[in-house]
């Protein structure tokens, strides 16, 4: 494989259909960013695993998503504001670091979650992440569609998709976040979830 993935780690995670709002300052992002848009290319999304976002390169986890820029704007004072939605999820397979610290990557797609059965759990979830959505409804409307936290359409039909917005959502550590998004199974998110919504009462 000789094409390599600009990565950008950051202290978040993004799951396939995840809705990513970014403000980017540092020079280094702006230009990987510009060069995205410019050749039509998605950039890759990963956790932090040591370091920060700003500084010498970080040590980022082995499973991230593609982040696919739909809208972008420039402000005063050269701040960079992107809006993101995530495609595939991939495995890093080497890394190299560019001269001015941005980080690139050799990966491997990593299997899209595969249709689970509905379940109790899954019309459970998706009743309660209905009514979420129903109170955005009604505050953001058509009015301003760049305020809607979740890409459309909705799909609460979907096991992994109920999951991966759960996922992105919970006031969870991010290392929890990062462990749902490796999990495979959409099935085995869900069932996690729904047992964190049990226990906080949200159900």
């Amino acid at each position: 494989m000789d094409q390599w993935l600009p990565l950008f780690p950051l202290q978040t995670v993004l799951f396939p259909n995840g809705v990513l709002p970014l403000r980017i300052f540092e020079t280094r992002y702006i230009d990987m960013v510009r060069e995205c848009m410019r050749n039509d290319r998605p950039f890759g999304v990963v956790a932090i695993r040591t370091g920060a976002e700003t500084g010498p390169p970080a040590e980022p986890e082995t499973i991230g998503c593609m982040a696919h820029i739909m809208h972008w704007d420039m402000q005063v004072g050269g701040l960079l504001q992107i809006r993101t939605v995530g495609g595939m999820k991939f495995r890093i397979l080497q890394t190299r670091t560019l001269k001015d610290g941005r980080l690139e990557a050799q990966i491997i797609p990593v299997a899209d979650d595969v249709a689970a059965a509905t379940s109790s759990a899954h019309v459970a979830c998706a009743t309660a992440l209905r009514r979420i959505t129903n109170d955005f409804d009604e505050r953001i409307g058509d009015d301003d569609a760049l305020a809607y936290p979740f890409a459309k359409p909705l799909r609460f039909d979907e096991v992994g998709w109920v999951a991966n917005r759960w996922s992105e959502i919970l006031p969870i550590p991010l290392k929890a976040r990062q462990k749902l998004l490796e999990l495979v199974d959409p099935g085995s998110r869900l069932s996690i979830i729904y047992t964190y919504l049990q226990q906080h009462q949200i159900l």
